[in-house]
């Protein structure tokens, strides 16, 4: 997308949007058969897809490189295989971060027969190519999530988050009815907010499900609050 002095309000509905058999999917930026200039990513953060994938179906294995690749389930479970020989199952509150690095092969897999999963993919292109691929999953409980901004990913691991080979600070947050969250930013950091689910108010701006501003350097600082339970993503760029 192009830079704006301005926050940019990215509307769910306007994404692009995948659904087959097994598989329903919104794309925030350009991903596969949708192509968009205008929605390359912002800043490091190229892809978020937020996918629902329908009991017993799944991804199947598929390769990456040169990416930091970041999944947070919202609802269900998702199972993860990779090339590593890494296996481990992926629920609700936990972040799995996975470097692409030189190459990887993984599949991810449904395997309940009643319940769909919900799913974030986050994509993040690295300070660095040609890494060693890895992997790194970790639990957040809710209580440390709720009324507040959760770090859940960063560059030096801090905090007990999950590390990224990017200069990026990845933040949950739950909000309960009319409770708010603040945050304040470095004047040199862009911010892309997410809402994951439920409904946000921020700036005057009412924001649902799916729905994403992006605010450019500023200092300034956010208040966001909700008239009913939200969860959302918080992404502190350079």
């Amino acid at each position: 997308m192009s830079q704006s002095t301005m926050p940019i309000v990215r509307k769910a509905t306007e994404r692009g949007h995948v659904n087959i058999d097994w598989l329903n999917s919104y794309h925030t930026f350009s991903f596969g058969n949708y192509q968009d200039p205008n929605w390359m990513g912002f800043r490091t953060l190229r892809v978020i897809n937020d996918d629902i994938v329908a009991p017993a179906s799944g991804f199947g294995t598929h390769a990456h490189r040169d990416m930091e690749i970041v999944t947070y389930v919202l609802a269900g479970a998702l199972e993860h295989k990779d090339s590593l020989g890494t296996g481990a199952v992926i629920h609700p509150g936990e972040v799995q971060r996975m470097t692409a690095g030189t190459g990887i092969t993984h599949s991810e897999f449904n395997h309940s027969a009643e319940e769909a999963v919900h799913l974030l993919q986050i994509w993040i292109i690295p300070d660095t190519v040609g890494l060693t691929p890895s992997y790194e999953q970790k639990q957040f409980p809710a209580a440390e999530k709720q009324g507040k901004l959760r770090l859940v990913a960063s560059k030096n691991g801090r905090d007990g988050s999950v590390t990224i080979h990017q200069d990026v600070d990845m933040y949950v947050g739950l909000i309960s009815t009319n409770e708010s969250i603040s945050f304040e930013p470095q004047p040199d950091r862009s911010l892309w907010l997410h809402v994951a689910q439920g409904e946000i108010s921020i700036d005057d701006r009412v924001l649902s499900a799916g729905d994403a501003i992006a605010y450019p350097p500023s200092g300034s600082n956010l208040t966001i609050t909700s008239p009913t339970n939200a969860e959302i993503i918080l992404f502190d760029l350079k």
